[in-house]
């Protein structure tokens, strides 16, 4: 198994990658500081609205899997990102959730999304 951060600094470390572009990015839950899942919400605004979960590949690698929303803009995508991330948290209330409010598209995940 490769080594990780632990999920809180990352989640600190991606804010601070995105202030320094000018993306605004904000934590909506916050999880375990050590070993948290993570879930990214991408808004996109008209380019869509994203849901992302961070997954281990059968190859050991870290992941993006898309587990809800879609490249439809408007707020009943944004609805079901927010009714997704809010079901997780009743679910396993450990997960971290960061959104990050992206408007000119400049904003890039840090592993490949992964289809299973």
């Amino acid at each position: 198994m490769k080594p990780r951060l632990k999920a809180g600094l990352w989640v600190r470390g991606q804010i601070a990658i995105c202030q320094s572009n000018l993306i605004t990015a904000m934590v909506l839950h916050k999880g375990n500081e050590d070993a948290g899942a993570v879930l990214l919400k991408l808004n996109r605004f008209d380019a869509g609205c994203f849901v992302y979960s961070r997954v281990t590949t059968l190859d050991g690698d870290l992941g993006w899997m898309l587990v809800a929303g879609g490249p439809d803009g408007g707020r009943e995508t944004e609805f079901a990102c927010d009714t997704y991330w809010r079901k997780q948290i009743d679910f396993d209330r450990d997960v971290w959730v960061l959104e990050i409010e992206d408007h000119k598209g400049q904003y890039e995940l840090d592993a490949p999304v992964v289809d299973y």
